[in-house]
């Protein structure tokens, strides 16, 4: 029965007992409920879009040079002009004597990296009913995918050296925090901060706890509470940390030795290929980022004759570094400001007039891999930061990332379905001492 409006605000002033709706409709007292006699009218569904909680990027990966590897394993370097090869001549004085530069030669092999995926027959069938994920091997293979880049990222960007706070006969702790620096595969070995000497040779990584910080190693290497583990060989890419540091360089207020390459580097001397970077550390104390660091190793970079060109730190450092200039009203534009960097930008600059998309003309990255540094007492501090000149820098790659995937039964003796990517090539540096590095800063 239909009623017009001015009857229906009648009647309901007026309290009418009965319902405007018929009598029929209020009569119906049993109706399903979701969490009671009536449960099964209702099934909670999800969407076949799987969302992810993990950081996925990849930023000093996409911004590093990438370039194939080429026909060769080694590459040259020219390390000195030679002796009185260039001087003065008067008109009728004889020339210089004919002298050869010294040319070093460094080889490095390609590096693996892999990271594997599947799923079983019936999770195919059962993910692509009605509420399931749809195809799940394509979902596994694009986490896969992230998964692999994120490797290399964090491969690149490892901490070569930390503090031990405990230690074992076949195993070490360190900072939870600072545990992934650590892969399985990669030699360790360890310097005795009481002599500063290597007390043990290199001993294989097998098992790394991220949540207790426990590194687990070979029997018979003996590790102590203040030693420093350090990588001797890398299983998988070589990283920054490796490239810019020094001999005995200073961890935890301990000497540490520097590898690279798997070869050992024990004098990192001035005219030689493997001339130390600039690495401004403070003994384990930490202490606050200022201008002054900053500009000190751009300025050791410059004296060796690089120029540098990237700039990578944690985001901590960034923000640090925003406020810093922020309190000096070191302004450097009006305009929003981005850099290009790789495949990578930096972050934009605001237009309130600071641009901290660059510092001093260097881009700047923050990469949440950042390694951080370590304290005496076993506290992890904040991220380094690096300075780069990456016209000596390279990812070669010997083989682009392979996609392999095997239905064959009967070899997995198993109903299921794998997947298998690899990447390999190498991190590789033409020169150490056109690089900077800057620890032991505040978190």
């Amino acid at each position: 029965m239909a009623i017009s409006i001015s009857e229906f605000i009648a009647q309901a002033n007026r309290g009418l007992g009965q319902s405007i709706l018929g009598p029929d409709y209020m009569a119906k007292q049993t109706y399903h409920t979701v969490d009671g006699a009536g449960t099964n009218v209702f099934t909670a569904t999800y969407g076949r879009k799987v969302w992810t909680a993990l950081n996925n990027q990849t930023r000093v990966f996409n911004a590093l040079p990438r370039n194939v590897w080429g026909s060769t394993v080694g590459w040259r370097i020219r390390t000195d002009r030679g002796d009185a090869r260039s001087r003065p001549v008067t008109e009728t004085g004889s020339i210089p004597t004919v002298d050869v530069s010294n040319i070093e030669v460094v080889s490095s092999l390609p590096r693996i990296v892999s990271t594997t995926f599947g799923a079983s027959v019936k999770s195919v069938f059962t993910a692509g009913l009605e509420g399931g994920i749809g195809d799940v091997l394509a979902v596994e293979s694009e986490a896969a995918q992230k998964d692999h880049l994120k490797e290399l990222n964090q491969e690149l960007t490892s901490g070569s050296a930390y503090l031990v706070s405990a230690g074992g006969a076949t195993s070490f702790t360190v900072p939870a925090a600072i545990a992934s620096n650590f892969h399985i595969g990669d030699t360790v070995a360890m310097n005795d901060t009481g002599t500063g000497q290597d007390r043990t040779g290199g001993s294989a990584i097998s098992a790394v706890n991220t949540t207790s910080g426990a590194v687990t190693v070979a029997s018979g290497t003996a590790f102590a509470n203040g030693d420093v583990a350090y990588i001797e060989s890398r299983a998988g890419f070589t990283s920054l940390d490796d490239i810019v540091s020094e001999d005995a360089q200073d961890t935890g207020g301990a000497a540490s030795e520097t590898k690279a390459y798997d070869i050992t580097i024990s004098n990192r001397v001035a005219g030689t290929w493997s001339a130390a970077a600039s690495v401004q550390t403070n003994a384990g104390v930490a202490r606050d980022l200022s201008l002054n660091l900053l500009d000190t190793g751009i300025q050791k970079i410059r004296e060796n004759g690089g120029e540098p060109k990237l700039i990578v730190m944690g985001h901590d450092q960034y923000f640090k570094l925003e406020r810093l200039l922020n309190s000096q009203q070191r302004y450097m534009g009006q305009e929003d400001y981005q850099v290009g960097v790789g495949s990578e930008k930096t972050f934009p600059g605001t237009r309130t007039g600071l641009v901290l998309a660059t510092y001093q003309g260097i881009p700047i990255l923050p990469d949440a891999d950042t390694p951080k540094s370590v304290s005496t007492a076993d506290a992890v501090l904040g991220s380094n930061i690096y300075i780069l000149d990456t016209d000596y820098l390279e990812i070669a790659i010997a083989q682009p990332t392979q996609y392999i995937e095997n239905r064959d039964y009967f070899a997995a003796n198993a109903l299921v379905v794998r997947g298998l990517l690899f990447t390999m090539g190498e991190l590789r540096a033409h020169r150490f001492d056109v690089h900077a590095k800057i620890g032991d800063l505040s978190a």
